[in-house]
């Protein structure tokens, strides 16, 4: 059993964990400091690592602006983009096991298809150089229903030729993720969302995570997405017409279990050592300033750490996952509020404050 003390000193409240080797201290000052610096919002949760400890983890606001469920460090925000980590993870599980190669063409999985997928790889789909046109630019005017996968499926069935030669630059796709997510169903024989339980998640202690499937399972504790009206009042929006989409986004987690997630990253006991690798590893150049693209992970240095880092952004949700391998550090910013326009600096500003202007 846990043996757990609180020592109040003025505004700094120390939990010391034992028999877990985690001491992180919860300032009030910095609550408020990091707080400050946050775009206006109904629920917010922000986490630092550092040294392969937490040195920060907090939570404000509520679930939804109508209801009074407080956020909590276990409360599950859709990670949006953020999920393409797992996606890409699930494919680099089925290539250890040697039932999916990076080299393998897509036709294997899509039969019916059209002639240029005879070209793509999966190294492309994981790497956003496929040529795939981007889904969202396929769905008829007028559609109202989600798309689901299959759908998503049909539409690039439909095209005729690549936006450009496979391999020969990077475009951001969500069309290629949402590919990878039924790669796994067909190379796997499960459902996706099954698999990443079972194989991902599960492994890890992340056992409050979940890939959303609505009618299939539930989000414990959930965040609802919100947006401001005309009038600058929150409102809900949760979901739209791509919501229902799964690898390129549909990944709901918490604090508390990506803290997990960030911990086997720095000790790397999902993948083998090459697939590690392989994701972390530039693959191209991106179209975003100097940042690389690996599988699933944008790649850069900031202030002079090398910087391993994914947005996410969906109707409802703005997040951030920053890690700085070198010194086993990340920053995690969940927001259940659609992204600001325009967008702020405030990301860099909490990353600055929890990790490279603290004072310890």
């Amino acid at each position: 059993m846990l043996t757990r003390r609180l020592i109040r000193s003025g505004c700094l409240a120390l939990l010391i964990v034992l028999g877990m080797g985690r001491v992180w201290a919860e300032d009030s000052l910095l609550v408020e400091q990091v707080e400050e610096l946050l775009p206006r919002h109904v629920g917010a949760a922000v986490m630092a690592v550092d040294e392969g400890k937490v040195i920060f983890k907090h939570a404000w606001g509520n679930r939804r602006f109508d209801e009074t469920e407080p956020c909590t460090t276990s409360t599950n925000f859709r990670l949006a983009s953020v999920s393409k980590q797992f996606t890409a993870t699930a494919i680099l599980l089925l290539v250890d096991q040697k039932v999916v190669e990076l080299d393998d063409t897509i036709d294997r999985f899509f039969p019916e298809c059209p002639d240029y997928w005879h070209n793509i790889t999966v190294h492309h789909l994981l790497s956003h150089t496929s040529g795939l046109p981007d889904y969202e630019n396929l769905i008829p005017e007028g559609t109202t229903l989600q798309l689901m996968d299959l759908n998503v499926l049909e539409l690039l069935r439909a095209t005729e030729k690549p936006l450009f030669e496979p391999g020969a630059k990077f475009a951001y796709s969500n069309s290629g993720y949402a590919l990878l997510g039924l790669i796994v169903e067909a190379a796997a024989d499960c459902r996706f969302q099954d698999f990443l339980r079972t194989e991902v998640f599960k492994p890890l202690g992340m056992n409050r995570s979940l890939l959303y499937v609505a009618g299939m399972n539930r989000v414990p504790e959930r965040a609802f997405g919100h947006e401001l009206d005309s009038e600058k009042n929150w409102i809900v929006g949760d979901q739209s017409l791509t919501s229902a989409v799964r690898g390129d986004g549909g990944v709901y987690s918490s604090l508390d279990d990506l803290e997990l997630w960030i911990t086997d990253l720095d000790q790397e006991h999902l993948l083998s050592d090459s697939s590690y690798t392989k994701m972390f590893t530039p693959q191209v150049r991106s179209d975003r300033g100097q940042q690389d693209y690996g599988y699933g992970w944008f790649l850069d240095t900031y202030r002079g750490e090398r910087r391993t880092m994914h947005a996410g952004e969906t109707r409802g949700f703005s997040l951030m996952l920053q890690r700085f391998p070198n010194r086993q550090a990340a920053v995690v910013i969940l927001l259940n509020r659609s992204a600001l326009d325009p967008p702020g600096d405030y990301v860099d500003q909490i990353v600055d404050c929890l990790l490279f202007d603290r004072d310890d």
